[in-house]
């Protein structure tokens, strides 16, 4: 089990990435913008999302860090725009972690498949921490 950090900007994250990959000279190969999810056709984008990023990845010192947009009209707040990404593949440990974290928080998403995932979901803990639950793939 992994615990990733996961950090939100707003509509300038493909900046931040560049800045990171030359200060700490790592390379991301992947860039995916909102508007390359395969959402379907009743899911419709504004505009000004599809160029934002909706996921990407950089491995800085030994540590996966993951950086996204935040969606057009989304909240954001500097300061509140880290979060605390579990990655597993066992469904089960991911599961029990999710079922503890809720106790006493708030549910931000209830566990689900999406495109990118068979079981992801997010938990605000009892403390005001945001927590994401991503089922890996195992291929």
């Amino acid at each position: 089990m992994a615990v990733d950090v996961y950090l939100t900007f707003n509509g300038n994250c493909r900046e931040a990435v560049a800045f990171y990959e030359k200060v700490f000279n790592v390379k991301n190969t992947q860039l995916m913008t909102f508007g390359d999810a395969e959402m379907g056709p009743e899911h419709q984008l504004p505009e000004e999302a599809k160029a934002l990023i909706m996921h990407t990845r950089l491995s800085i010192l030994g540590s996966n860090i993951m950086f996204s947009d935040v969606f057009p009209g989304s909240p954001f707040t500097i300061g509140n725009n880290v979060t605390l990404a579990i990655v597993v593949n066992d469904e089960a440990k991911l599961r029990a972690a999710y079922e503890g974290l809720k106790e006493g928080g708030k549910i931000v998403m209830e566990l689900q498949e999406t495109f990118w995932s068979k079981c992801y979901g997010a938990v605000t803990d009892k403390f005001g921490i945001e927590w994401q639950f991503n089922l890996e793939d195992q291929k």
